[in-house]
């Protein structure tokens, strides 16, 4: 059955929309969409075809818009997207994240919310706030923020989440309560003696192997595996360019196979290493990595590539995608092995993410 592939893209100027079929040889696209608010993290819906974007500002405030058509037509909400009285007030969404027909949001200063009526209202998790570590956090470069939402596949009730820059947090029971698991990560920044602390760590990405309980962890300060749900963290960066990146990607049905795009480090300009692009790819679950660079710009690449703007998609052959700060849009086809360049001169490119649609049913 034929099939139509998006790549979704939040940007600093609204969401825009790429659209294939299931080829992926040339693309169209659409948008600006949301009336071009900061939008940093737009996902869709495997189950629905629903397109879900979170942003705002402190002049808009926070809001998650929503589209049953493609994009064409959007609405927005942000019922029930506030704290306490006497609390800072949200600034923005900045991470979405789908089970079954739940909706999560993460938002700055860093919380968690979850919708059950397809993201007409929402509801806060304070467990996070109620945690005795919560006065102690501290922002990270772009704020206090829950950027990264993982709900494992088979039990809702196990949550994690990643907090610049106070590590990950782990919930056994739907987010009523929390606890961090952060050993193993380290904190260069920190003195010698002070580099493992329980929390304080600055994660940038955390995502979830697929059919597995394995996490892989994109730090400020390496990259990380664990396989027992974060109790302890292993680090893989041996063969990496550097240290430092930003986003994380799986592959959709091999949990040894991830992808990276590390930078030349938090210091140096945070571009591609020596300004030639590739994205890294291990087939081993970190054991080894492979730069991938057929297709890329091999000179004056001095762009980044920020923690939500790298995805794969669900198809046989895995596409692979990421986004630019200089507003360009690169694709494989092949797992990584070629690339090509799907769209530029956007807008700093805040996340990338894919929605594979059965033409049938709209949905996947």
């Amino acid at each position: 059955m034929a099939k139509t592939v998006l790549v979704l893209l939040g940007t600093k100027k609204g969401v825009f929309i790429l659209e294939s079929d299931e080829s992926r040889r040339s693309w169209a696209l659409s948008g600006p969409f949301c009336e071009t608010w900061p939008i940093q993290h737009a996902i869709g819906d495997p189950a629905t075809g629903a397109i879900y974007a979170g942003g705002g500002s402190e002049w808009f405030g926070p809001a998650v818009w929503k589209s049953l058509d493609r994009g064409r037509t959007w609405t927005h909400s942000r019922a029930g997207l506030t704290y306490e009285s006497g609390v800072a007030p949200i600034k923005t969404v900045w991470s979405l994240a789908l089970h079954d027909r739940s909706l999560y949001v993460g938002v700055e200063p860093a919380g968690l919310f979850r919708s059950e009526d397809a993201g007409a209202t929402f509801e806060h998790l304070d467990g996070l706030q109620k945690n005795p570590t919560r006065p102690e956090w501290s922002p990270g470069g772009a704020g206090l923020i829950l950027h990264s939402i993982v709900v494992d596949r088979a039990d809702a009730r196990q949550i994690w989440v990643g907090i610049s820059a106070a590590g990950v947090f782990h919930s056994a029971d739907g987010g009523a309560s929390w606890e961090p698991r952060n050993s193993g990560t380290r904190c260069d920044f920190l003195p010698e003696d002070q580099r493992y602390p329980v929390f304080g760590q600055c994660v940038h990405s955390l995502v979830q192997a697929p059919g597995s309980p394995r996490l892989y962890q994109q730090n400020h300060c390496g990259m990380y595996r664990s396989d027992d749900g974060g109790r302890v963290w292993e680090s893989i960066e041996a063969g990496l360019p550097s240290s430092f990146g930003f986003p994380a990607a799986t592959h959709p049905r091999d949990p040894d196979m991830l992808y990276l795009v590390p930078l030349n480090g938090d210091s140096k300009g945070r571009y591609m290493p020596d300004a030639q692009t590739a994205v890294w790819r291990t087939r081993s679950g970190g054991e080894s990595w492979q730069a991938m660079r057929e297709g890329l710009p091999q000179d004056g690449a001095f762009f980044g590539v920020l923690r939500q703007a790298l995805a794969t998609d669900s198809l046989d052959k895995a596409g692979v995608y990421f986004g630019t700060s200089s507003g360009s849009v690169f694709a494989s086809r092949d797992e990584g092995e070629t690339w090509s360049c799907i769209a530029q001169h956007l807008p700093v490119i805040s996340s990338v993410e894919t929605l594979v649609l059965d033409e049938a049913t709209g949905a996947s």
